[in-house]
């Protein structure tokens, strides 16, 4: 399996009240599933995927993505293992302001540590026009090859729903995690967006995508629902 999280516990204080926000979880993913996580507002899927993209630390319990533990290390080997195994959509706040569609893909290549060679040498430019070559062909399937120079503001939802897809794949992960990724878009594009998930992830990477809509539940391999921090 890709992704496996075990008797995973969180709990967040709110003055002198506790929320338990999971309550012994338990989830693993295999390569080319898509997974639901669905339940009301307050069940704990947000936190769940914040704990599986190594965001948030659980209390108890463990995650491992690509038979590596991400939990309960430092937050900067954390956030490299994010960075080389995992791709991660939110409902809004994919992409950097300032750059362009394209500068943000770059922007997410270069933080992936394979890429990182200390010096020009011939393994590091070979790299580096591969990540160009697969940048421009995720620009091309989700359809703004001739939207890459535009910056996020300039984007419809449709369009910045689609680009944050394409910087959550910018490296190829293992695991893409999405936490509402449709919330803002009609029908008809949350459509199109769904069939983008599971055509770029193929039968490689493993899938998790929390969320209220019904289609993403019809979309999905199988549905995982919380209630109360608990799978029920």
């Amino acid at each position: 399996m890709l992704l496996f999280a075990d008797e995973l516990y969180r709990f967040h204080r709110s003055g002198d009240e506790e929320v338990k926000a999971l309550r012994g979880v338990s989830i693993e993913v295999q390569p080319g599933e898509i997974v639901a996580v669905t339940g009301p507002s307050g069940a704990g899927k947000s936190t769940l995927i914040s704990c599986l993209a190594g965001l948030d630390e659980p209390d108890g319990g463990a995650v491992w993505v690509a038979g590596t533990r991400i939990s309960h290390r430092p937050e900067r080997e954390r956030a490299a293992l994010r960075a080389r195994h995992i791709g991660v959509v939110f409902q809004s706040g994919n992409l950097v302001e300032h750059l362009s569609v394209r500068g943000n893909i770059d922007l997410a290549q270069r933080f992936d540590p394979a890429r990182h060679t200390g010096g020009p040498d011939w393994g590091g430019r070979a790299r580096a026009r591969a990540g160009r070559r697969w940048r421009d062909e995720l620009l091309e399937r989700v359809g703004l090859a001739d939207r890459a120079l535009a910056g996020p503001a300039m984007l419809s939802g449709g369009e910045a729903a689609r680009a944050g897809l394409a910087v959550a794949l910018a490296n190829k992960p293992s695991v893409l995690l999405a936490d509402e990724p449709t919330g803002e878009l009609d029908r008809g594009r949350e459509t199109d967006v769904l069939r983008l998930v599971r055509e770029l992830a193929g039968d490689s990477t493993a899938v998790v995508i929390a969320s209220h809509s019904a289609a993403v539940r019809r979309f999905a391999d199988r549905v995982v629902s919380l209630l109360d921090g608990r799978v029920r």
